[in-house]
């Protein structure tokens, strides 16, 4: 009520500012200029919600209909008969799919500016309306398909991307047929599906993607796998803890998918050279990858979609979340040296073996083309260097990857029709794009909030609590289903709960979910997609690694790595 009169006066002295623009040339009569604005009841603003005007209980009719904005707000001027509105009672109503119909609301008071001529009345009308969620069958349907989606994922009874692909059509489907006719059906609007896509996502992996496709053509990776060994001088123990932090590094500022996919077949070769079995060095690799990936903006998926949704830097990612991973990156290195100490003792690695298998590594992996590396690294340093400097420059992190890129292809001169059906992972992009559909559908029906609102109530407004609750649910959670989908979950979820929960506008929040969806990734072979990269690269190559396997040997370090994520979250909060 208090907001109502604060809007309505400052209405008022705006409409005696500039009377001339509301009372000239105007036809005889009673005029209404009638606006306002619908929130939802966190104060976000909602579009597309209908507006309906009551004249002494009476609808009025108005033509167009009166729709909120992208901002919530809407406008419309109204004529009736001179006299009219003196002694009326205006009322509007307003509803929106998912949300509770408003009775109709007086709206008071109606202002007359004396200054117009004394053959008609200029009126003006504000009114602030929140609405409340209701649970409607688009809400269970909405709820349905995201755990649906969710489940098929998980077991893998389809691929991934057409999973997301169904859900979200599903979505769209029925609400432009059911909805159209029944309104308690209707869940998104195709305008409000497009805005759910985070374009700077896409646009940034599709960046990182061609970037790294071209390094791939230089054999740089291989180089850096018979270089560890160079430098580790057959010491298998030097040579777990170089791989690690050389594929650490290049998770860091690389997908760490693709670095797998390079990492491994030169790391097989050397545990074979060396007679042990090859999971003893792929293992750490991999747990390394997803550890490295985490440090920054550009490492994993899901710290690329949290930095877009909550407007955070590179940097911010580097200070925040850097000196933890480093030391995550530590405890584990010691962590992977006791658990395969045994397995390392078996090494044979005599002077003369260690001399054959470096002549061998080589001839076989070294740079096969130097002057596109150079390009290539000079390019990836500055694209680096703009990630950087983005959040100084209020540039998208998007840009310069997509700048960069462009201007990568014309120094290698590769065909860009040949980069875009080899290097561009399209099923991963669209796959994005799709659940962005099917977690706005859930946000929009109202689940989301439910889901916020129940952590909010089992934190009590603590800080501390939220902090534990989002990471160790994100850890968990990620080393059961696939943390993507849950990061795009967890986004809107964990922006509700920065704004209500006292001390956590500093963006504490963000980065618990960064580390634990990234980190709890770990935890199993489904957890994160280079763990399945690498599950089945060493299947191939004839090394089994099994489910309970890969939890045995990976579980308990994960659980290491959110416990000293816990310590540092709060220290820094």
């Amino acid at each position: 009520m208090n907001r109502n009169l604060v809007m309505c006066v400052i209405s008022a002295m705006i409409f005696v500012l500039v009377p001339t623009h509301l009372c000239a040339e105007t036809v005889p009569g009673d005029h209404l200029a009638l606006a306002g604005k619908v929130t939802n009841p966190q104060g976000k603003s909602l579009r597309d919600a209908r507006i309906e005007v009551f004249l002494n209980g009476e609808i009025v009719e108005t033509g167009d209909e009166i729709r909120s904005s992208d901002e919530g707000t809407y406008e419309a001027d109204l004529t009736f008969p001179e006299g009219t509105l003196a002694e009326a009672v205006m009322e509007i109503r307003v509803s929106k799919p998912s949300y509770l119909t408003t009775g109709p609301i007086e709206i008071q008071p109606l202002l007359r500016d004396e200054a117009c001529s004394s053959d008609q009345g200029e009126y003006l009308a504000y009114s602030y309306v929140e609405l409340t969620r209701a649970i409607t069958p688009a809400f269970w349907i909405a709820s349905a398909v995201l755990l649906l989606v969710y489940v098929i994922i998980a077991l893998e009874l389809m691929h991934r991307t057409l999973a997301a692909l169904l859900g979200a059509a599903f979505i769209l489907f029925l609400s432009y047929t059911a909805g159209t006719f029944f309104p308690d059906y209707f869940i998104l609007s195709f305008d409000d599906a497009i805005d759910a896509i985070d374009f700077n996502v896409i646009a940034l992996l599709m960046g990182m993607m061609i970037i790294v496709g071209v390094l791939k053509k230089t054999g740089v990776f291989q180089w850096l796998s018979y270089k560890s060994y160079e430098l580790a001088r057959g010491n298998i123990f030097v040579l777990s803890i170089i791989l690690m932090g050389v594929t650490a590094l290049c998770s860091a500022f690389l997908d760490n998918v693709t670095t797998m996919l390079l990492m491994i077949p030169v790391t097989i070769e050397i545990a074979m050279t060396l007679k042990i079995n090859p999971v003893a060095l792929l293992m750490p690799e991999v747990f390394a990858s997803n550890v490295g990936g985490t440090a920054t903006l550009i490492g994993d998926p899901p710290n690329i979609m949290i930095g877009s949704y909550a407007n955070l830097s590179f940097m911010d990612f580097a200070r925040m979340l850097g000196p933890v991973c480093l030391m995550v990156l530590v405890v584990s290195m010691g962590y992977f040296f006791l658990w395969y100490k045994k397995e390392y003792g078996r090494a044979q690695t005599s002077p003369d073996q260690v001399k054959q298998t470096l002549a061998h590594l080589r001839a076989e992996y070294r740079i096969t083309n130097g002057r596109l590396l150079f390009s290539s690294v000079i390019i990836l340093a500055l694209t680096i260097m703009f990630f950087i400097l983005h959040g100084i420059l209020g540039m998208e992190p998007c840009i310069a990857a997509m700048t960069f890129a462009g201007v990568l292809l014309v120094v290698s001169r590769i065909d860009i029709v040949e980069m875009l059906e080899h290097e561009i992972e399209w099923p991963t992009l669209i796959f994005f794009m799709m659940l962005f559909i099917v977690v706005a559908g859930a946000e929009q029906t109202g689940l989301i909030q439910i889901i916020a609102d129940w952590v909010n109530r089992m934190s009590s407004g603590s800080i501390v609590m939220a902090i534990l609750i989002i990471l160790w649910v994100s850890a968990l959670a990620s080393a059961i289903v696939d943390n993507i989908p849950f990061t795009a979950t967890m986004l809107p979820i964990v922006a509700y709960l920065t704004e209500v929960i006292p001390g956590a506008e500093t963006g504490i929040l963000w980065w618990a979910l960064a580390l634990g969806a990234c980190l709890g990734g770990n935890g199993t072979m489904i957890g994160a997609s280079a763990n399945v990269v690498t599950v089945g690269m060493a299947e191939r190559a004839g090394y089994h690694i099994s489910f309970m396997n890969y939890l045995r040997i990976a579980f308990v370090p994960m659980l290491i790595s959110i416990a000293l994520s816990s310590a540092w979250l709060l220290l820094i909060r």
